[in-house]
């Protein structure tokens, strides 16, 4: 009866995802979409375009609980984000987010892209400029396009197209909060599986363990973390050559990698009828799992078994996630009177499982533009084996003790 029951519901799909169930149904290892001339060709015909037929996005407000949750997601406990009291006392007056909740406010900046179907797309990187910080009650609108498709040959699956959107968030004054750049690598699943090189030494190695020593290492790190808060850091102060605090996130968890979802809202996690409307819509999405049911391929994220079959040693964290990790890095530093300016961030492998990172920062120099004090840092983030994951540079503006 099970059996018939599962066949009726399939049978009530359309022909396109029953192609797709049916191409990975046999025994054999399935076997994913290419990269063709047509499909990019097609897809270079949305560059400059608009997108306006996109999902609405996890947040369009910066409401009390949406910036707790996004904070609360990356590991941020800022009483600057999280705090009515305590927010309340700043020269803000009032709760401010995250500036990588920008994020949670649309769906392509965050790696929800268009065309090469079934190719997958690895989320690797921003290059962000802000103008404002988000305030609590701000409510935003967005403007995205697709910005430039590059073609780059990688050690993970060979030929790999970059393709990078552009967005521009603004608040509900119709001020322009901040405008940049995020791209995604698409890689074909069974070319990195097969053929990729980036991971063929650490496949080799035996899965990461942690003794007591090791961990209690890690959590020293974690209580040693300290927030500026409300005391300034002034640009008198800072210099070239100066030392960020290593912050530490980690090991990762699947459980931390759900904690991150619950705050960004994931790109394809959908329930029930939800999940069905959106295969319906989106066949290519659905990648049958063990059980022979079509999920998304999101599931990377927790799944070990899709995240080897794209390439990966095991199911990994989300890029925007990193890339949130490296803003935290600074808000901490710069304190309550800092802004966070700008940030380039370039990731550069993926953090399986059982990954710790361990980031760093130094400033680079102190300038001065449009009469504002500035301080440049460049930031590095390496595993627990000395294996760079993230380089970035991020811009952040400074109080002057002149006033300025």
């Amino acid at each position: 009866m099970r059996i018939r029951c599962a066949m009726l519901w399939v049978s009530q799909y359309p022909a396109r995802l029953r192609e797709r169930m049916n191409e990975f149904m046999p025994e054999t290892q399935p076997r994913f979409s290419v990269i063709t001339d047509k499909s990019l060709a097609d897809l270079r015909k949305l560059i400059g375009v608009a997108v306006d037929d996109s999902l609405e996005p996890w947040c369009s407000e910066a409401g009390r609980d949406n910036i707790r949750h996004w904070a609360h997601g990356i590991g941020d406990d800022n009483p600057l984000w999280c705090d009515p009291s305590y927010a309340a006392t700043t020269r803000y007056g009032r709760i401010v987010a995250p500036p990588s909740l920008i994020f949670a406010l649309n769906r392509s900046f965050s790696g929800y892209v268009a065309g090469l179907p079934g190719v997958h797309a690895m989320f690797a990187g921003i290059d962000v400029t802000w103008h404002a910080p988000i305030l609590l009650g701000d409510q935003f609108t967005t403007k995205v396009w697709l910005k430039e498709l590059v073609e780059r040959q990688t050690r993970f699956a060979g030929r790999s197209i970059q393709q990078i959107y552009r967005c521009e968030f603004y608040n509900h004054q119709r001020d322009l909060v901040a405008e940049g750049d995020s791209w995604c690598f698409r890689t074909e699943r069974d070319t990195a599986r097969e053929r990729g090189t980036k991971y063929d030494e650490v496949k080799k190695k035996k899965a990461v363990h942690y003794t007591r020593d090791d961990l209690a290492k890690i959590f020293a790190l974690y209580a040693a973390e300290k927030i500026r808060g409300a005391t300034p850091r002034y640009v008198e102060d800072v210099k070239a050559g100066d030392k960020l605090p290593t912050m530490v996130k980690g090991p990762m968890t699947v459980t931390g990698f759900i904690a991150f979802a619950q705050g960004w809202g994931g790109l394809y996690i959908r329930a029930n009828k939800l999940a069905w409307r959106q295969l319906q819509k989106h066949p290519g999405l659905g990648i049958p799992n063990k059980f022979g049911i079509p999920d998304v391929p999101e599931r990377v994220h927790w799944e070990d078994d899709l995240a080897q079959l794209v390439g990966t040693p095991a199911a990994y964290d989300y890029g925007p996630e990193r890339c949130s990790w490296m803003s935290h890095h600074l808000t901490n530093w710069m304190g309550d009177d800092g802004f966070v300016r700008h940030l380039r961030v370039e990731i550069r492998r993926h953090n399986p499982v059982g990954d710790t990172l361990y980031i760093d920062g130094e400033v680079t120099r102190t300038f001065e533009n449009d009469g504002v004090n500035h301080v440049e840092i460049a930031q590095t983030a390496v595993n627990q084996d000395g294996e760079l994951s993230v380089r970035a540079t991020g811009v952040v503006r400074l109080p002057s003790r002149a006033g300025c």
